[in-house]
């Protein structure tokens, strides 16, 4: 049986029912994301605050991705056959930054612009070892009414 691994160390907080991406704060205030330990600000280089960043921000452009990445950098688990396609884009996260993310929703057309979105956590692919690989995303949020 395989384990459910992230996709990389210090880039979101899980196994977590409120997943977090883990961000840097500089010490003008500044936010960085993905996290680094240092960063240039002025000629100095100085050491970042780890932080963890908003989980719900507003959608702020988008894409679809209608053929399958080239790999490496490319970790899922499918093929050019049965690659589905799906939508990337970043979302705004008040006080923080913008963060480039896949997107829950494949459809397009579902998507707009302002929309509210929340952070998940979603399966990519396998590890070397069979581990399923998780990785962030962003997904709708669904109006209240």
């Amino acid at each position: 049986m395989s384990d459910q691994v992230a996709v990389a160390e210090d880039l979101f907080t899980w196994p977590s029912d409120n997943p977090a991406l883990i961000g840097g704060r500089a010490s003008n205030g500044k936010v960085f994301f993905p996290y680094r330990q240092f960063v240039v600000i002025d000629g100095q280089r100085e050491e970042l605050e780890k932080i963890e960043l908003p989980r719900r921000g507003r959608l702020w452009t988008f894409t679809s991705q209608a053929f399958r990445p080239t790999s490496p950098p490319y970790a899922g688990d499918d093929d050019a056959e049965s690659f589905t396609p799906f939508t990337v884009g970043y979302v705004t996260l008040e006080g923080a930054c913008h963060v480039e993310a896949r997107l829950t929703e494949p459809d397009p057309s579902k998507l707009t612009i302002g929309q509210e979105m929340e952070l998940v956590v979603e399966p990519l692919g396998k590890d070397s070892n069979g581990n399923q690989t998780m990785i962030y995303a962003f997904a709708p949020v669904a109006e209240e009414g």
